[in-house]
């Protein structure tokens, strides 16, 4: 298959209603997203708490397109097993939660998903180049991670296009 740098539809479930996710997925999907983003929150590596690897189980039959599983969680090594067990398609995690990102994406990939790593609005987009090779996405953060409803942190649109100018040809979403 070859690939697609189409943009892509990536709803949160963050903002479902959590007494009917099965509902809300089908929803998002019947819509027309490509794809299905899980905000996984620590309280640790952000100030909130969310989806441990059985929500996430709980959500995959639903899920008829790609799940994303975005870790903002810190160690993230310790869980890539359980949450890939759990159906994820792509594990994001974060440059800055931990030493090792190499180490991080590599475990990721070793899993049988796709792997992506992630910026926080701090962060410049440097900080990546010499992941590009090793990655299937970038998510560039342009709130502070941790909470829904914040404001947009404009310095991540230019951002976005130092990271696609970086990213060439490779296949790469963004």
């Amino acid at each position: 298959m070859s690939f697609d740098r189409s943009v892509k539809i990536a709803p949160s479930i963050l903002s479902a209603d959590f007494a009917n996710f099965g509902a809300e997925i089908r929803a998002i999907e019947d819509q027309g997203a490509d794809w299905v983003h899980v905000d996984v929150m620590d309280g640790h590596f952000v100030p909130n708490l969310t989806f441990g690897p059985p929500a996430v189980a709980a959500f995959r039959p639903h899920v008829k397109t790609f799940m994303d599983v975005h870790l903002m969680i810190a160690p993230v090594d310790p869980y890539i097993e359980a949450y890939a067990e759990a159906g994820a398609d792509m594990i994001t995690a974060h440059l800055e939660a931990g030493p090792h990102i190499h180490r991080t994406i590599q475990a990721i990939k070793a899993q049988g998903v796709k792997a992506g790593v992630s910026l926080n609005p701090g962060t410049p987009a440097e900080a990546i180049e010499y992941l590009l090779d090793m990655v299937d996405m970038v998510l560039v953060m342009t709130v502070n991670p941790g909470f829904g409803g914040q404001k947009f942190i404009h310095s991540g649109i230019e951002k976005t296009r130092k990271i696609r100018q970086m990213i060439g040809d490779r296949p790469i979403h963004i």
